[in-house]
């Protein structure tokens, strides 16, 4: 048997005396679930549950719940809606042991799953299956030659969408949310599709003040340290030998934002990373470049401003300028959207929260 089952049922108060009397009693959106997971297949088990149980304690630290297992009978101990999000990321985990180990990225990224997320409220599930019913969108898929790409949760599912229908769109959000990857997906689908003839890669070279002829080397090799994400994530899509040859035909275009000023840019897709750096000027004059058939995706992330001081960010005034703008997406990620290292999340929201409570002190 290859098919993954999967059957839950509410566990019966006295199923759990023993158990609940060694913890006080939850809340009445408390619930008890068991699950059990077919075939029972110790190998897979093994590589659900992780090196003593790391996998489950990783889950139960994300939905604050408690997870107890013997074989392949799990039972959780939660909030409901927790408890259901647990059992849904089993269920899903559990289907990828079929060809694959488990790793701690993969629980990391289920637990990232939008509708993973929209089970952990206390809502009555009959509600919740009511209203995710009425907004469910198909999952948009990114193919591109080496890799399928699947966009997680619902603000990279917001923002794939937004670049596929918007000629300029805007990703804001803190660094490891996958804006950069995206965006490279979303451009070497439409390559590969004959949507457009040619990707630009473009990013401003704060550190080296824009005055790039002080560094050694031709063209390419001054940008080149500034675009590495962009390369990396091409070379993973393209290939290293399909990139080469892109390049040197100048269907992958790489330049600073610098030499952008007095070009139009047609049936192009122009990706500029890191636009937090760029001054109002400089943002401005690259959303005049767009031409006809062509997409603009410019990411940034505000809290990372590496400009002189006392010089405007770009990123930030275009967004109190052209929010609104018929044509003009912008999409908003947080904390919750980061696909690196969980500690990363962590690590942005303590930023965050040290941003605002100095806000605070300096309005009081």
């Amino acid at each position: 048997m290859n098919s993954t089952d999967l059957t839950s049922t509410e566990l019966d108060s006295e199923d759990l005396t023993a158990q609940q009397s060694a913890k006080p009693s939850k809340a009445k959106t408390s619930a008890n679930h068991r699950i059990t997971l077919e075939p029972a297949d110790s190998r897979r088990l093994a590589s659900l549950n992780g090196q003593f149980d790391r996998h489950l304690r990783q889950i139960e630290e994300r939905l604050g719940i408690e997870i107890r297992n013997r074989g392949n009978q799990f039972s959780f101990i939660g909030q409901r809606g927790k408890t259901l999000a647990a059992a849904k990321i089993l269920q899903q985990l559990y289907a990828i042991t079929e060809k694959e180990e488990l790793t701690p990225d993969e629980i990391h990224l289920a637990l990232q799953d939008n509708s993973v997320e929209e089970h952990m409220s206390d809502t009555p599930v009959a509600e919740q299956t009511a209203s995710h019913s009425k907004v469910e969108t198909p999952l948009t898929l990114i193919r591109t030659k080496k890799c399928t790409v699947k966009p997680r949760g619902k603000n990279q599912q917001k923002y794939v969408r937004a670049v596929q229908t918007n000629d300029i769109n805007f990703g804001i959000g803190p660094a490891g949310t996958g804006k950069t990857y995206l965006a490279v997906a979303c451009a070497v689908e439409a390559l590969l599709k004959d949507e457009i003839e040619r990707i630009l890669l473009v990013r401003p070279a704060v550190e080296a003040g824009e005055k790039l002829g002080f560094l050694p080397g031709d063209l390419s090799q001054k940008v080149d340290p500034y675009l590495r994400p962009l390369y990396d994530a091409l070379y993973e899509m393209l290939g290293f030998e399909t990139v080469d040859k892109l390049i040197e035909r100048n269907v992958i275009e790489v330049a600073p934002l610098a030499y952008m000023r007095g070009r139009t840019l047609n049936n192009a897709f122009v990706i500029l990373d890191e636009s937090q750096n760029t001054t109002r000027e400089q943002m401005k004059m690259f959303l005049t470049r767009i031409g006809f058939g062509s997409t603009a995706v410019i990411n940034g992330d505000p809290s990372q401003i590496d400009l002189p001081r006392g010089i405007a960010s770009g990123l930030r005034h275009a967004i109190e300028v052209l929010e609104g703008v018929n044509g003009i997406s912008f999409t908003f990620f947080n904390s919750k959207d980061v696909v690196r290292h969980p500690l990363v999340q962590r690590i942005v929201e303590a930023y965050d929260d040290f941003d605002e409570q100095q806000e605070k002190t300096r309005s009081e």
